[in-house]
């Protein structure tokens, strides 16, 4: 049986009176009692509905919260993060007595509304498409945030598609600490062999993964029905990231917004590159919302009339430059997390690198500006070389990357190893391994030279930021920003020279 004709046999509605025969097994992952006062909102919402609901929460310790809920317990190994993975067992037992069965953590609350939504939508998906939910929280003010857009989470204008009257996108967070699947959906999980597995991680923690392997290992495909997200919208009620992560409810609304219309447009912008990587915890992906860096800022020329940024991601920096009085231009990483950006005074062009440099083409300027973005591409030369010739000789070119060869990552690849995988192939990692003689051969080829590079501290290094710029310096930068020039045609160095690649503070 199909996910709609499995649907055509429930009905959500009461019937004269009598109770909707739709049946729901609800598994909730309670670790200790901290949570409690959640978890007892959750069950009690779930009570209020016109459905058969069974509740079976997942603990380490015995609960009797309410009566006729079900408590099991145990870990499925020492580590307390596997709890999650406990429901699991527990849907595969029961896979064939239930319409509907619905995983979450304990301060979750998912409304009657959103199970509704979620049947209409369901039955117009394609059997390997799930609707899947998006958190909210709110702060002690009212105000709304949305913690699972951060860093490098976005939404992905590639995933749009249509289905009669619902607009659907993929969100690349997939945690959305939920899920909702139909008997159908559960059996094929089950089937696919990604389901009842072992406790793991790798693009999200333990926590996390229980919740996301529906999607990430199982073959289906997430879909939030943004043209409805208020349907699809469960209330994170612990409020634990709220004002801290994610972004508040005026962004969230203003992105849709963007998807929406992007759906409409048959002639839609690509975005620039592939943004996230494969390794362990997306390791040196792009954070979507990098904040404004002083550093990279001071490396600017004070003389500099015209900047090109390529890869603005929301564009602090870009807005910065503009308010200032520069003529900012910039190549966004997509049409989306950027969309408040040119109302700021910024001049967007839209594309991948080829599409991008042809826009501007025979533009020149004083800085550009590439952070975090070259070991992303699939071939940095190539777009190095791509956009030299928007470089005057006196232009400046400033490129921030991440230092895979600093102190501390070597540190963690030989205490780590499995968790770098594939890393220096782009194939099996989608990064380059990027370090400052990496990033200076990139230039080198490119028909660039490297000036100088300056390295970015963390935070536990900054006893260091006193010390003259240096080697040890550098290698105790998990990133770094080299200032770039073109070569000089006359430049009597042959393409194999080396180039000088730190600031030694002469």
């Amino acid at each position: 049986m199909n996910v709609s004709d499995e649907l055509s046999t429930m009905t959500a509605l009461h019937d004269n009176g009598r109770k909707s025969p739709l049946s729901i097994l609800v598994a909730l992952a309670s670790y200790g009692t901290s949570n409690d006062r959640y978890l007892e909102q959750v069950i009690r919402e779930y009570r209020s509905m016109p459905f058969d609901i069974d509740i079976v929460i997942v603990s380490n310790i015995d609960r009797k919260l309410a009566p006729g809920v079900e408590c099991r317990v145990g870990l499925p190994n020492k580590n307390p993060w596997s709890l999650p993975f406990a429901h699991k067992k527990l849907f595969a037992e029961r896979a064939d007595k239930y319409d509907l069965f619905i995983y979450s953590e304990d301060d979750i609350l998912i409304t009657e509304r959103q199970l509704r939504g979620f049947l209409e939508v369901t039955a117009v998906l394609r059997d390997d498409e799930v609707a899947g939910f998006i958190r909210m929280e709110k702060s002690s003010n009212g105000s709304v945030s949305y913690p699972d857009l951060h860093e490098e989470y976005h939404w992905d204008p590639a995933s749009l598609r249509s289905r009669t009257k619902y607009t659907l996108a993929n969100c690349t967070n997939e945690h959305a600490a939920c899920y909702v699947l139909t008997q159908s959906q559960l059996g094929k999980a089950i089937k696919s062999g990604g389901f009842l597995v072992d406790p793991h991680e790798w693009k999200h923690d333990l926590l996390c993964s229980a919740a996301t392997d529906p999607y990430i290992q199982c073959g289906f495909t997430k879909l939030i029905p943004i043209s409805h997200l208020d349907d699809f919208t469960v209330h994170h009620l612990s409020n634990k990231y709220a004002g801290k992560v994610g972004v508040d409810e005026e962004e969230m609304h203003a992105q849709v917004g963007t998807m929406l219309r992007l759906a409409k447009d048959a002639c839609a912008p690509v975005p620039l590159l592939n943004t996230e990587t494969k390794l362990w915890r997306r390791m040196y992906s792009k954070d979507y919302y990098e904040p404004l860096n002083e550093e990279v800022l001071s490396m600017i020329p004070p003389d500099a009339r015209t900047v090109l940024s390529v890869g603005c991601s929301s564009g602090a920096t870009e807005c910065w430059l503009a308010e200032r009085g520069l003529r900012v231009v910039a190549v966004p990483l997509d049409p989306v997390v950027s969309g408040g950006v040119a109302e700021r005074g910024v001049e967007m062009v839209f594309g991948d690198f080829h599409l991008a440099k042809e826009k501007l083409r025979n533009q020149r300027f004083d800085c550009l500006l590439f952070s975090n973005v070259l070991h992303l591409a699939r071939d940095p030369v190539e777009v190095l070389s791509l956009f030299r010739d928007n470089m005057s000789m006196n232009s400046v070119m400033i490129i921030q990357a991440p230092n895979m060869l600093c102190v501390q990552e070597v540190w963690r690849r030989i205490r780590n190893p499995h968790r770098y995988r594939g890393l220096g192939s782009y194939n099996l990692s989608g990064a380059h391994f990027s370090s400052i003689g990496k990033v200076g051969d990139w230039c080198r080829r490119s028909g660039l030279r490297v000036d100088r590079t300056v390295g970015m501290l963390h935070r536990s290094a900054e006893f260091l930021r006193g010390l003259p710029a240096g080697f040890v310096k550098l290698f105790a930068s998990p990133s770094f920003v080299s200032i770039v020039r073109r070569r000089e045609v006359s430049d009597a160095r042959s393409a194999n020279s080396p180039l000088p690649l730190v600031d030694e503070g002469k």
